[in-house]
Parts: C-alpha cells; structure tokens; sequence
C-alpha cells in the first residue's frame, strides 16, 4: 500500500513543477496532479507555446540550485534595456553599469516546463497523479482558470484591462545585441525579447494592444503583422519575419482573497503563482512572482519546527503575509504605469515622457530602479 502523500500540488505548469522539486530535496512525499485540459481553456495555446519568460536574478538562482537552468541558447542574458515613450521619452538600463553580468534572461518556456520535469523524472519522492489525492497539504498552481480554487470557494478579484496580449516569434534582419526593447505607443506596449543566445537574431514578441487590434492583428496576413511590427519597433532590428503561430489572451490584474485556509474536505490548502495572483506582463514579473511564491513555501516548511506539521495554520498565514505585500507593490507599479500611457489627454504624453528622461538622467534613481528589477 502506497504511503499517503505530504503534500499534493494542482498544477503542472512551471510553478508547480519547480515547488515540486524544491519539495522533494525536504525527503517529503509529493504528487502532482496534471490539471484537466478545459482548466487551460484561457491560457496560451500549449500546442504550440510561444511564450518567454524574462527571469530574475533570484529565478535564475533557484533554477540552478535545482539543476533546472536551460542550456545558453535557450537561455539569453539581457545586456541593454531600451524603453521609449511616445513622445521622444527614453530609458536605457545597462548590466555594466550597475555591475551585473545582465539585467534579465530570457527563457523559452517549453524549454524551462521539459528541463524540470525531466528533473522530476529521477525523484524517488515525486509521483505524477491523474486526480488529487488525500495528503497533509494541496498547493494550488492551475493558473488564473483554477477550478480548485473555485471548489474551495475562494474569491478570485480580477480587473480587466483593455487590453489583449499577442505573442509570436519572430526572426530578424539584425542580431538582437542582448537587447531587451520596449515601445509604449498610443495606450500599446510592444516587446522584442532576445532569444537564442548571445549572438542570436530572432526574437519573442509580447505586444499588449485593444481587444479591436488583437482580432485585428491575428487574423492579419504574416506581412501584414510584421509590417506594423517593424513601424512601431522604428525598424530597429531591420526587416522581420513571423516564424510561428500568434497566440492571443486578455490581459488583467487579479488576486485571491485568502491563499491559504483550511476545507472540511480537502484539509489545509495554498495557493501559489497565477493561482493566487496576475499582473500586467509590461514588467515581464509574472513568473518571476509565481517562483518566489514556491520559494518562500518551501523555505518556511524547511525551516519549521519537527513537532509543526506541514500544513500548519500559523506557517501557512506566515507565507501569505509574507507574499502578499510583494505582490500588491508590483501590481500597483504594473497597474499605474498601463494607466499612465493609456491616456490620451494633451498633458499626459508630455509629463510621462519628461518623466521618463527625468529617470534617464537621475543616476542614484535609475540605478535603484535597475537593481529593483534585477532582485539585487
């Protein structure tokens, strides 16, 4: 007979996989349970996942210590941050002069999703799981379309913006220079971020646009796309070219009431990742949140007493007090930055964009700044 589990995670994206690991390493017997396909329904299509992640120093730390760190061509470090404005307003952060060895990398998902489960494929406390199963503690990671979450009656708050996001590949006539770059335009936020190595050309793009211009956009024909594409990148890479699907999503901020409780049925639960919370992807943070949600978890029940068990009320409300307030600054940051470009009134353009050389030109405020995004 089978001995019952330590914990069960809901949830094998990215979030999940990595708590599991981390888990593990505590000699604690884990299961984690593949959520059904219809919990995926708003999410970005899995059959073809074009999405990159911008991680953080901290991300980055945890992926090694768990020997989960994708190979460097799947795996870009970040050298150059340009931001530009809509009016001549610009921001660049450079990994030399805050001393760094990069700002951000940037991960292909799929890449980082096969790396830790192959990683989980050779832990003797780790069991993959077609239903939820009785344990001491349920860790939520389905995503923001969570149906455990629901079960446990947790309200999920969630402001839409108007805004959708497109993501897509894309190669391109110039090397990408480890460059990270970023258009506010017209309430629209366009990304290129580099992939494919030091010397690589081809680039992820994450452009967050009205719902109009994302219907627009993903039925436009591939030069269409890359046409307007080039216009608002100012041609900075030269000429490019489509190499994959266009996956589209709404984009909104949201965050549970409660991330941790108990149920009469389930026993003691947490929520961690987009489970718990979603930000706007202009700072590139989302995952960044989610694997620090894990961290913190797993720290807390390795540093528990022997007598405190895994699912203990007071540890539990530790974590979520601990996150939460995080959480809240960045949401607040992400949120008042999309609300400052989408206006459109005759003062706006000209105050962001002084402020924006304001921080240019700050020295002490742009390298605080910097090193916030960094997790120095």
């Amino acid at each position: 007979m089978a001995l019952p589990l330590d914990i069960c995670i809901r949830g094998d994206g990215i979030v999940g996989c990595t708590l599991a690991l981390l888990l593990a390493r505590e000699r604690l017997r884990v299961g984690v349970v593949t959520p059904p396909a219809h919990t995926q329904a708003t999410e970005p299509s899995t059959r073809a996942d074009v999405r990159a992640y911008a991680l953080n120093r901290a991300s980055k730390k945890l992926l090694e210590e768990l020997r989960c760190w994708p190979a460097p061509g799947l795996a870009t470090p970040v050298q150059r941050m340009q931001i530009q404005g809509d009016r001549q307003g610009e921001v660049t952060f450079d990994a030399a002069q805050n001393h760094a060895d990069a700002l951000a990398w940037i991960v292909d998902a799929t890449a980082l999703q096969s790396q830790l489960k192959e990683a989980m494929r050779f832990s003797p406390q780790i069991e993959w799981l077609s239903a939820p199963q009785p344990a001491a503690l349920t860790v939520v990671c389905e995503g923001k379309a969570s149906t455990t979450r629901d079960e446990l009656g947790v309200e999920f708050e969630t402001f839409a913006y108007a805004q959708h996001a497109i993501a897509a590949r894309l190669t391109c006539e110039k090397p990408h220079g480890q460059v990270a770059r970023q258009w506010f335009s017209n309430g629209e936020v366009l990304a290129l971020l580099p992939l494919d190595g030091e010397q690589g050309n081809s680039v992820a793009v994450v452009w967050s646009v009205t719902p109009e211009h994302a219907a627009q956009w993903a039925q436009a024909s591939e030069s269409e796309f890359c046409e307007a594409l080039q216009t608002v990148s100012h041609s900075s890479l030269g000429a490019l070219t489509l190499c994959s699907e266009r996956v589209t999503w709404p984009l909104q901020k949201s965050q549970a009431n409660h991330w941790v409780g108990r149920h009469k049925d389930l026993g003691p639960w947490a929520l961690a990742g987009d489970a718990a919370h979603t930000v706007h992807p202009l700072a590139g943070q989302g995952l960044n949140l989610g694997l620090a949600d894990v961290a913190e978890l797993a720290r807390l029940l390795h540093a528990r007493e022997d007598w405190r068990a895994v699912g203990d009320a007071k540890l539990l409300r530790q974590y979520e007090r601990s996150r939460k307030a995080g959480i809240v600054t960045m949401q607040t940051g992400t949120d008042g930055l999309q609300w400052l470009f989408s206006q459109s009134d005759q003062m706006s353009p000209s105050l962001r964009n002084w402020g924006m050389n304001l921080v240019e030109r700050s020295g002490f405020l742009k390298q605080w700044m910097a090193k916030r995004a960094m997790n120095f």
